[in-house]
C-alpha cells in the first residue's frame, strides 16, 4: 500500500459519502488562494464530524483552531436552527477569512469566531459560566493540547465528547526521544488521558489526502 493508494481511497469514499457542495469547495479554494496553510480536516473528515455532531444530538459545539472555518461550517450544519457552534482562533487573518465563509455558507447566526489565544479565550469562557458543550473538536497547537483538553473537559456536559485531531503525528507519537514540541505534546496529551478521572478515551490511526495520523475520541464521565 501507498500514499497513492490511501488517497485514491479517500477520494473515492469522499465521492459516495460526502455531498457535492460548492459552499464547502469554495472554502478550500479561496484558503488556498489566501495562502493559508493547508491543515484543515479533509473532505471526507469533515463529513465525519457533520455525522457525529449529528449522532450525539449535538446543541453546543466548541472547536479549538479556526483556520479558515472548514470544519466549523460541516459542524455546525449538524446543528438545530437554536445551536451554537462557538470556535477559537489566534490569528486575525484567518478569524476573518472564516467570518467571510460563515457568513457565505449561511451561518452566521450560529457559529460564534472568538479571536485571541485559545487558552486565554477558554478561561473567560469558564469565567462567564456559558452553558456546557457536547461536543469539543481540538484542533489547534499540539505542544498545548493537554492544556486545551483539561479546559475542555470543564467546558463540556457529562457525556459530552471530546476529539483530539493529528495525535499520531506520521507514527512519531510512539518515539520517546523526538525533540518535536508537537510529539511531546502529544505524548502528553496521553499521558493526561491514561491517568483522567473522568475520561473513558480511544484512538484510531487514519491514511489517506491528508497523510498518516490519527485522532483520540473521549467521552465525558462524572
Amino acid at each position: 500500500m501507498t500514499p497513492e493508494t490511501f488517497a485514491a481511497v479517500d477520494d473515492a469514499l469522499a465521492r459516495w459519502l460526502v455531498p457535492e457542495d460548492a459552499v464547502l469547495r469554495g472554502v478550500l479554494a479561496g484558503a488556498d488562494a489566501d495562502g493559508v496553510p493547508s491543515i484543515h480536516v479533509s473532505p471526507l473528515q469533515g463529513r465525519w464530524l457533520h455525522v457525529l455532531a449529528k449522532a450525539i444530538g449535538a446543541r453546543r459545539i466548541l472547536e479549538i483552531g479556526t483556520l479558515a472555518g472548514y470544519s466549523a461550517i460541516c459542524m455546525a450544519r449538524a446543528l438545530p436552527r437554536d445551536g451554537t457552534l462557538v470556535t477559537l482562533e489566534i490569528d486575525p487573518r484567518h478569524a476573518a477569512i472564516a467570518r467571510r465563509n460563515v457568513e457565505i455558507a449561511g451561518l452566521a447566526d450560529r457559529v460564534e469566531i472568538v479571536l485571541g489565544a485559545a487558552l486565554d479565550s477558554l478561561e473567560r469562557l469558564r469565567r462567564e459560566r456559558v452553558f456546557p458543550f457536547d461536543l469539543v473538536f481540538i484542533d489547534a497547537d499540539k505542544a498545548r493540547c493537554t492544556e486545551y483538553l483539561d479546559q475542555a473537559v470543564e467546558l463540556a456536559r457529562v457525556g459530552a465528547t471530546i476529539v483530539v485531531d493529528n495525535v499520531v503525528r506520521e507514527g512519531r507519537v510512539s518515539d520517546a526521544r523526538s525533540t518535536d514540541p508537537s510529539v511531546q505534546g502529544v505524548r502528553r496529551l496521553m499521558e493526561r488521558l491514561h491517568a483522567h478521572p473522568r475520561l473513558a478515551a480511544s484512538a484510531l490511526q487514519t491514511v489517506g489526502t491528508k497523510g498518516y495520523d490519527g485522532f483520540v475520541m473521549a467521552v465525558v464521565e462524572r
